[in-house]
């Protein structure tokens, strides 16, 4: 019998370029991954929104509010003249970009016939912005992961966090689930849950279940490797899907004592 070590899952990440609370995720994923276990065979940072940036401020003008908004920008501003981005963290942990053209798409043929030349065993997707499709779902060996700050299935869509602090729930739940065509669908392969306090921040819910969550995503790629991850089903019988909150929305949740920031 060899006593050889197994190989190293390679995983190959998908996520949007935001150095406000995506990065929370990476700055403890990369710092903390087991390197004789994994082997990050690359990142693609792929473009917030896959919208304009006027929609995109627009967007974020409504939710914030001038205040807010001013704030978050100024926030958005020095996170870039600092310099500190996914990327940056990426190439200082020696791991390689998988960049696409302006304008394509994870869905596009060229895009994944270099993917599948690369061999991965697991596409792990962080808040990528896009929805995968039948032929990226089919390029890793061993399919698609997504990181979810939400329960399934109620939570399923955007802004999970925001949702679950605005119905009162007592705990964010962060959820790693198989990706299938139809979004946030595919079975559950681990959870946790992050306290919400009673008069609490989105800003500080989001920022910690993203470092949590990748704790979470550690566990869950180290149970794969071991051919040890269990799989529960979600039942999506008569399931909604959340859309980006109203201005109304945001009202209501401040009505609980929470904020935005």
């Amino acid at each position: 019998m060899s006593d050889s070590p197994a190989p190293r899952l390679r995983v190959l990440f998908v996520t949007e370029d935001d150095p406000l609370y995506v990065i929370r995720f990476f700055e403890v994923f990369f710092a903390e991954f087991p390197r004789d276990r994994f082997e990050i065979i690359g990142i693609t940072i792929d473009a917030a929104f896959h919208e304009s940036k006027i929609k995109t401020a627009r967007r974020i003008l409504r939710f914030y509010g001038p205040a807010g908004f001013a704030r978050m920008l100024a926030r958005f501003a020095a996170a870039k003249l600092s310099g500190r981005s996914i990327g940056s963290l990426a190439r200082c942990t020696g791991i390689p970009m998988l960049d696409m053209a302006p304008s394509s798409s994870v869905n596009d043929a060229a895009y994944i016939e270099r993917v599948r030349s690369m061999k991965p065993d697991v596409i792990v997707s962080v808040a990528a912005p896009e929805i995968f499709r039948k032929d990226i779902l089919a390029s890793a060996r061993l399919g698609c992961v997504n990181i979810h700050s939400g329960r399934l299935p109620k939570y399923r869509g955007m802004m999970p966090n925001f949702w679950q602090m605005l119905h009162g729930e007592s705990h964010a739940t962060v959820t790693v689930h198989e990706m299938v065509p139809k979004l946030d669908a595919g079975a559950v392969l681990g959870t946790l849950e992050f306290a919400i306090r009673e008069r609490d921040t989105l800003d500080r819910v989001i920022t910690e279940t993203k470092r949590e969550g990748a704790r979470l995503m550690i566990r869950v790629l180290s149970q794969i490797q071991d051919g040890a991850a269990t799989r529960t089903p979600v039942n999506m019988d008569g399931v909604g899907y959340f859309s980006f909150p109203k201005p109304e929305d945001v009202r209501r949740l401040r009505e609980r004592g929470h904020r935005l920031i």
